[in-house]
């Protein structure tokens, strides 16, 4: 990649200085601008600074650790879009759906090969780029009309009924953007994550089923009787009622 062409810039977030200085390494080499931080206040202090495309935070940081940060970063405007990967040593599931709930985009379980991190990077960034201008300008719909609620593709806007805007992570405006995209359409956990995350479910991965229940709040469902985004016992998740395009 030549020099002059704009690199997409990865802030990686990690205590361990040779493992923080090893990826940087390993992304720069990969095409990308890498930027390290040991803990929570350098991240900051590089964030005040200049802008990034994607942050890779562990979750086991001195000071406050990696679910605190994520949390905050979905409670500042100017940040709540970065697209986070986050990083797990301790394997378990709970920690992995609390990290969702929080607002990751995906995680990643320590000991993790570095080439599989890569493609996590490429596959996030890729969804959030699911609409670039360029398409829109070819006649894919800009925004959605469904049930009262609207969403511009080109805003990355969710508008409710009463004219109130709800604010999506990347995630759960990805996520939507799918389902809106096939209306009336059973979609399974697996070809959702296919879709979503470009890697097959496992039995135990309950990353869809969480932000299908953030995404339900974000719509004001009724948890015990969703309207909008219907659970088909056995079979998957649909979309209720028509689907309007806006070009």
């Amino acid at each position: 990649m030549s020099d002059d062409v704009m690199k997409d810039r990865i802030l990686i977030v990690e205590d361990d200085k040779e493992t923080r200085l090893l990826l940087k390494d390993y992304l720069n080499k990969n095409g990308y601008d890498a930027l390290a931080a040991g803990d929570g206040t350098e991240m900051w202090s590089i964030l005040n600074e200049q802008s990034v495309d994607l942050i890779v935070l562990d979750l086991m940081l001195p000071g406050d650790d990696g679910l605190t940060l994520c949390r905050t970063l979905r409670a500042k405007n100017s940040y709540d879009s970065i697209p986070i990967i986050m990083l797990t040593a301790r394997g378990g599931e709970t920690d992995r759906i609390i990290g969702l709930e929080m607002g990751a985009d995906d995680y990643l379980p320590k000991p993790y090969n570095p080439r599989e991190l890569l493609a996590r990077i490429k596959s996030v960034l890729r969804r959030t780029r699911l609409q670039p201008r360029e398409d829109l300008e070819n006649g894919d719909p800009k925004a959605y009309q469904f049930s009262g609620w609207h969403l511009s593709i080109v805003a990355q806007q969710l508008t409710a009924p009463d004219g109130v805007l709800v604010p999506l992570t990347r995630g759960e405006f990805d996520l939507l953007l799918i389902f809106l995209s096939h209306p009336d359409q059973v979609m399974n956990r697996d070809a959702l994550m296919g879709l979503y995350r470009n890697r097959e479910a496992t039995p135990f991965d309950r990353g869809i089923d969480v932000q299908i229940g953030r995404l339900r709040k974000r719509l004001r469902e009724d948890p015990k009787n969703p309207r909008i985004l219907r659970t088909v016992w056995g079979q998957g998740y649909i979309l209720n009622g028509p689907v309007e395009h806006e070009q």
